[in-house]
């Protein structure tokens, strides 16, 4: 800092360039003059620390209140106009939103990037450096929460009438350190000191009660007792790409009021007796996804996604009612031409029974009206096939938390029955697997994913084989009953936040080239690229972006790992929730495998070999054993690996600690090959996969999720194919569990590898014992590792020789970019909007 001004005491900056730039208030700054004035004038009048200082951290929360002043305009300009037209609204729920940081995104969207850089410059400090300081919003978890960021993004980009809803957790998920051990999780940081972009709406309160009991009055049935929590509203702005549309982001926070404060029991020093409901409301928005092994884990994880759906829905209709106030006489059942509710997955499910109880118990609806109501304005969002994550909660547990809306799910559950004897003889006999209520003495529970399918208008898949397997398998009952109701949607990224914001170098290559930087929005005409795939100087331009772009991981990587890795060897990634299916077991086995063949080879061989550095990163789900062995194995590996002097100009083994949003924007620029392993049919779509194929990254991956059309797309001779296929592995499954499986040589190597102690003296047999056997819970390689083993090394072999000739593959990424158009959210957004939500664009003028 004493570079750009003189620093005295503790690192205090009064530079002469700070001081000569006035402090006045100019909140829709154009000129670099006024937003500097502008970012001085929050520093000294909207103080967060105490005064004098102005180092980057400083900087950053009075440069994030200036583009703030903008969003807030911009955002009123839109309720406002939405109020005025009164169109159809979309409200998506979700139980996560992996944002990411905002300011880089926020002044690319309003178009002010270079007035903000020259801002800071003239304070003296680098923008850079600035947007280093802001922590990642810590509310989503995987593919499921950065997906619906990407929607919001659309929502505003394409000016549709939209809001998100979801939970302001305090502490998110975790943040990850890796140790000797393996993974660490510790709190998250960051609402530490608090987030520049929410605002607070304390006029925005809404009571959700839990327990109690059910009261039956001559009107009907009323919930009532137990313990009531208020719903806060906090707001985030999302503004929409070069268009004035600022749509919110609500999030909710528990709390208790002052009346539930016991200050007899306090001053009686009773202090927590006290306090019992503030701390328990503190407890509902703490922690994403809470361990949920204990019954008291189970209730506070129910009680998240109820109090997401009741305040949502209080909100949602108390706006509705609002608007209608106006307009003279109205019918409840025009609810659903205003308001499409989108569930994104089953966590918002109670969204069900909690609006058919709003419009019976509170607004007088009958049952017949409500439902109507109901199921024309909800529509679910299926993101798994597998078993455990289709949630299935304890009827007991159900009925102790939320009595009335286990008399709602029931009723709902003997209409669905009643329908099927009345129309569908030839059901009868599935009823037990279809009906909402499993009723297994031993083990009764309310299936969510079969009440979101009966009570909604439309349920869409993520991916077209996912949705095929939705169809033909998981649901394939439904369908004959209502062969309308399904659909697809395959998933999308923001082109705005995974291309022309975290790789600008080669968004100004494709804006020379195509002549127009309106791919930003519409990304088919990436296409435009697939002409120039062998133009020389294309191909050159494009290597020198690639470089720059890993030299800059190499740089993050030896920051944050310790281990130094060449920018000129191959750059292998595979980034995501560390978990069974996606396979990251089969990742480092095969690097293990490579590992023992260069240990073998004479050094004048070893001058032939791909030099290659693999990266891993992703959280394991702090209960998930198998999973933290994986994490534990890959920095095994990548210890040994690191220090051989013999291999590691050929060979580096990172495991990139607390993956998020941030360091993917700086992974997936700088990667060149990109795994998605996924067991066939187990993805639901991935999304991870779109943002590296975008970037001119190389896919090795299996015929899953979304791969299947990214392979069509970018031309099935640029993606490194290997593996079983969906149709193959029911038959391998049983095959192997009928002793039938002849494990490959290479695939025995491996693991007997590991077992000779040359990782370290941590015992991995539990997890490899997960590979062998052939059936029963944790052995037969449920996941097939050892049978897509020898083809994962044949195709690592082809991106060895592939990768030598440089022409090649250069060609292959330019036409990866190129064929990346049909995964822009814009267009799954535009799908949703048309054919789920009949929602319309509403620009603000």
């Amino acid at each position: 800092m004493a570079a750009k001004g003189e620093a005295n005491g503790g690192g205090v900056v009064t530079s002469a360039v700070y001081a000569k730039v006035p402090a006045v208030v100019h909140p829709l700054a154009e000129t670099s003059d006024e937003v500097a004035s502008n970012i001085n004038y929050h520093a000294q009048f909207s103080p967060h620390f105490s005064p004098f200082k102005f180092e980057p951290e400083q900087a950053f929360y009075a440069t994030a209140e200036s583009v703030r002043d903008r969003l807030i305009k911009q955002w009123n300009e839109t309720y406002l106009h939405f109020h005025k037209v009164d169109p159809k609204q979309t409200y998506y729920l979700s139980m996560e939103y992996l944002q990411g940081r905002a300011l880089t995104n926020a002044i690319g969207n309003l178009n002010i990037h270079d007035a903000y850089a020259a801002a800071l410059r003239k304070l003296g400090l680098e923008l850079e450096e600035i947007t280093e300081q802001e922590k990642d919003a810590a509310l989503g978890n995987g593919g499921l929460g950065r997906l619906a960021s990407c929607f919001l993004d659309s929502m505003a980009t394409l000016n549709l009438p939209a809001w998100g809803y979801g939970l302001r957790y305090r502490y998110g998920l975790f943040k990850q350190r890796i140790t000797r051990e393996g993974q660490e999780e510790h709190a998250e940081d960051w609402l530490e000191k608090f987030s520049p972009w929410e605002v607070v709406r304390h006029d925005i309160v809404y009571p959700v009660r839990f327990f109690g009991h059910v009261e039956v009055n001559p009107n009907g049935r009323k919930w009532v007792g137990g313990e009531v929590v208020q719903a806060l509203a906090y707001d985030v702005p999302i503004p929409g790409y070069q268009t004035k549309n600022t749509i919110s982001l609500r999030l909710w926070e528990a709390k208790a009021s002052a009346e539930d404060f016991n200050l007899f029991l306090f001053n009686d020093g009773q202090h927590e007796s006290a306090a019992v409901l503030h701390s328990r409301a503190q407890q509902i928005c703490a922690v994403l996804y809470p361990g949920d092994a204990t019954e008291d884990g189970k209730l506070l994880r129910l009680k998240q996604q109820f109090f997401l759906c009741s305040a949502s829905l209080q909100d949602i209709i108390f706006r509705f009612k609002e608007r209608r106030g106006g307009r003279g006489p109205w019918k409840w059942s025009e609810f659903p031409l205003k308001v499409a509710v989108q569930l994104n997955d089953t966590h918002p499910t109670l969204a069900i029974p909690e609006l058919m109880r709003l419009l019976m118990d509170e607004e007088g609806l009958g049952w017949d009206d409500a439902w109507d109501v109901t199921s024309r304005t909800i529509a679910y969002t299926n993101h798994t096939v597998l078993p455990e994550a289709l949630e299935k909660w304890s009827q007991p547990v159900m009925w102790k938390l939320l009595p009335r809306h286990m008399e709602i799910i029931q009723e709902i559950d003997k209409r669905f029955i009643a329908m099927i004897n009345a129309t569908r003889l030839d059901l009868e006999d599935k009823i037990p697997s279809i009906r909402v209520m499993d009723n297994n003495p031993q083990k009764p529970v309310v299936r969510m994913a079969n009440l979101c399918v009966v009570s909604s208008h439309a349920v869409n898949g993520v991916a077209q084989l996912h949705s095929d397997i939705l169809k033909s398998e998981l649901f394939a009952d439904y369908v004959s009953i209502w062969p309308t109701k399904f659909q697809n949607k395959t998933n999308g990224i923001t082109p705005r936040r995974w291309l022309r914001f975290c790789n600008p170098e080669l968004s100004r290559i494709i804006t020379k080239w195509l002549k127009t930087e309106q791919w930003v929005t519409n990304l088919d005409l990436l296409t435009g690229l697939r002409q120039f795939a062998d133009n020389e100087d294309l191909q050159a331009e494009w290597l020198s972006a690639k470089m720059a772009n890993k030299q800059r991981l190499a740089q993050h990587i030896l920051q944050v790992t310790g281990v130094t890795v060449d920018p000129n060897s191959l750059f292998d990634i595979q980034v995501k929730r560390i978990h069974e299916y996606k396979r990251q077991l089969l990742n480092i086995l095969g690097v293990i495998y490579r590992y023992k063949k260069l240990k073998e080879m004479r050094p004048e061989e070893r001058k032939n070999a791909t030099p290659r550095t693999v990266m891993i990163g992703g959280k394991a789900f702090a209960t998930y054993i198998n999973a933290k062995r994986i994490v534990r194995l890959v920095n095994d590996v990548g210890d040994v690996v690191n220090n051989d002097p013999e291999v590691n100009s050929y060979l580096k083994v990172v495991f990139v600690p607390n993956y998020n949003v941030s360091v993917a924007e700086m992974l997936i620029p700088g990667s060149e090959l990109s795994q998605h392993i996924s067991t066939a049919g187990m993805e639901a779509s991935g999304t991870s996969n779109m943002k590296f194929a975008l970037n001119g990254c190389l896919i090795i991956g299996t015929l899953d999720g979304a791969n299947v059309e990214i392979r069509e797309e970018i031309g099935e001779e640029n993606f490194f194919l290997f593996g079983a296929t969906a149709d193959d592995v029911p038959r391998l499954r049983k095959e192997r569990e009928n002793g039938q499986f002849k494990p490959d040589p290479r695939f025995e190597e491996a693991k007997k590898f590991i077992r000779s102690g040359v990782f370290g003296s941590y015992d991995y047999n539990p997890l490899l014992e997960s590979l062998e056997g052939n059936s029963g819970y944790g052995r037969g390689d449920y996941f097939l590792v050892g049978h897509d083993f020898p083809s994962y090394i044949d195709a690592q072999e082809r991106v060895d020789e592939v990768y030598r000739d440089r022409k090649r593959w250069l060609k292959m990424s330019i036409l990866s970019t190129a064929g990346s158009g049909k995964f822009s959210s814009d267009r799954t957004i535009a799908q949703y909007a048309k054919e789920i939500w009949n929602i319309e664009e509403c620009r603000v003028p």
